[in-house]
């Protein structure tokens, strides 16, 4: 009986005032407004065979359910602490919102990481600091044979497609980019007009060959060559796979896939898109290297490069293996870390699959050294960097430049609600509702993505500075150090010589070995 106590009360209160309400006043009976719904619910509840909680225990047992809806935010707002939170924690969110908005960074009363647990990373700094660059030191992305490089930021935008962005978001993204002489990559969505607002494109050919597809689904040079030649368009990148799914095709959610967006990528509007897990333009390593030349030559000479979560290093050695019998050479590789992703995916691929980026990073590096090829391409690294010590540590891992998705996302308003796959991002930014994507300013969120940029820019070549290093070039696996579980620490350097994974997969690895596997 005490299981159905409010369900109890609220029938004898209702019973009590209808009854009072036609003896003494009317008045009385607008009172059942109050309880009429509950008794309402509790019938529901009583009746229905979906859920035993509310069987059970009627009227009340709905507080369960609407306190899990909400569990998310008590757990943000109220639970976290600042050095907890995934996948970004408090204190990664905040840095990034008080540098988009100009308030600065510091920090009081010393740090709140526990320096000597294990797995906490610091930089080796030197007691003879260089002088701090006052101007950012820009890569030039583009081989012998590319007629038309790219001079990129050390830090720009991964890759987000019109379709799991809004087009507020969009614009905003590409605003910043111009304001902050950066690049943005479209992702696999195609070139969309909201990509055209002055700043620089790196768009993204996935394996749907949005903006560049037949009606069937096979890629279209032509249409490939009239993107391609678009002046906002600085490089182009072929992508194998990515962190938060390889081994699996892109997902736009069929609430998000609008008749604007079908007509960008040639597709049937409503429905929900699944890009096919690999491509059907080319087959194979040496299929891969003549297909990037092949884009070089149709864009007029830009730069183009591949993107990859790293799986079996035997198959990157392949690639390497194509590039030097066919002497031809990508202009640049993204690596892609399994910790990435900001839209849909399969929860299994998003836990289990892929290598985490600074592996990955090492992985690609080792052997295009082992091959003699690092010197003719540059890499990317692409995933969890949110502030100068990120872009130190992947340039010393390996990475010529970075791209993050996430912390641009937070730039310009994301507040970490992890709906981006549900079209109900409350700040418009990961939504095509209308109604939600209207509270984002693409003038003044541009502002903020510019901001953000500028200053994690220069907090890293502050902390450039600070390890007497005079370029990013001159950065290893020696100046990042990380705290060992008896308290002692050690070099990235030596810790890497450990990896046995690393040992016996990519520096031991022959050629022949490869060769007879295949």
């Amino acid at each position: 009986m005490v299981r159905n106590i409010f369900f109890v009360l609220a029938f004898v209160v209702t019973a009590a005032l209808v009854s009072l309400g036609l003896l003494v006043s009317p008045n009385y009976f607008y009172l059942f407004i109050l309880f009429g719904p509950l008794i309402l619910i509790g019938f529901r509840d009583a009746f229905q065979n979906q859920h035993a909680i509310r069987k059970n225990f009627p009227v009340i047992g709905n507080l369960r359910y609407m306190l899990e809806g909400i569990s998310p935010e008590i757990q943000q707002y109220f639970v976290e602490r600042r050095t907890d939170g995934r996948p970004i924690s408090k204190n990664k969110r905040a840095v990034i919102y008080q540098r988009s908005k100009n308030l600065g960074s510091t920090h009081p009363f010393g740090t709140e990481e526990n320096i000597y647990e294990e797995g906490y990373e610091f930089i080796t700094q030197s007691l003879y600091p260089s002088a701090i660059l006052h101007e950012e030191p820009r890569v030039l992305i583009g081989g012998e044979r590319c007629e038309k490089p790219y001079s990129a930021s050390l830090y720009n935008v991964s890759a987000m497609s019109f379709g799991s962005l809004s087009k507020n978001a969009v614009m905003a993204l590409n605003k910043g980019a111009k304001l902050g002489n950066f690049y943005q990559n479209t992702g696999e969505g195609g070139v969309a007009p909201y990509h055209l607002m002055g700043g620089d494109l790196s768009w993204q050919i996935g394996t749907g060959y949005f903006g560049c597809r037949t009606p069937d689904g096979k890629f279209s040079r032509e249409l490939f060559q009239k993107n391609a030649q678009r002046e906002e368009v600085k490089m182009i990148e072929v992508k194998l796979s990515q962190g938060a799914k390889p081994g699996h095709g892109g997902v736009l959610p069929g609430k998000k896939n609008t008749p604007e967006i079908a007509k960008i990528r040639g597709v049937q509007a409503g429905e929900t898109i699944l890009s096919p897990p690999g491509h059907s333009a080319f087959d194979g390593p040496e299929g891969l290297i003549q297909f990037i030349t092949e884009l070089r030559e149709l864009s007029g000479g830009k730069p183009v490069g591949f993107k990859l979560c790293v799986g079996r290093p035997e198959e990157f050695e392949a690639i390497c293996l194509a590039m030097k019998k066919l002497d031809q050479y990508p202009d640049f590789i993204a690596v892609d870390g399994a910790e990435g992703g900001t839209g849909a995916a399969p929860l299994e691929f998003a836990n289990y699959v892929g290598m985490p980026l600074y592996i990955g990073l090492v992985v690609v590096d080792r052997l295009l050294k082992k091959h003699n090829l690092r010197e003719k391409m540059k890499v990317i690294a692409s995933g969890k960097v949110f502030n100068g010590f990120g872009i130190l540590k992947a340039l010393a891992m390996g990475a010529d430049l970075t791209q993050s998705a996430r912390a641009m996302m937070l730039s310009i308003g994301c507040i970490h609600a992890q709906l981006c796959n549900t079209n109900t991002c409350p700040v418009g930014i990961a939504t095509q509702n209308k109604h939600l994507m209207k509270g984002l300013n693409p003038e003044d969120k541009g502002v903020r993505a510019a901001n953000y940029h500028n200053n994690t820019i220069h907090a890293f070549l502050e902390l450039l500075a600070a390890t007497g290093a005079k370029h990013p070039s001159e950065l290893s696996t020696d100046h990042v150090m990380r705290m060992a579980e008896d308290g002692d620490t050690q070099s990235m350097t030596k810790i890497i010589s450990n990896w046995t994974y690393i040992r016996e997969y990519v520096d031991l690895h022959t050629t022949a070995d490869l060769v007879s596997k295949n």
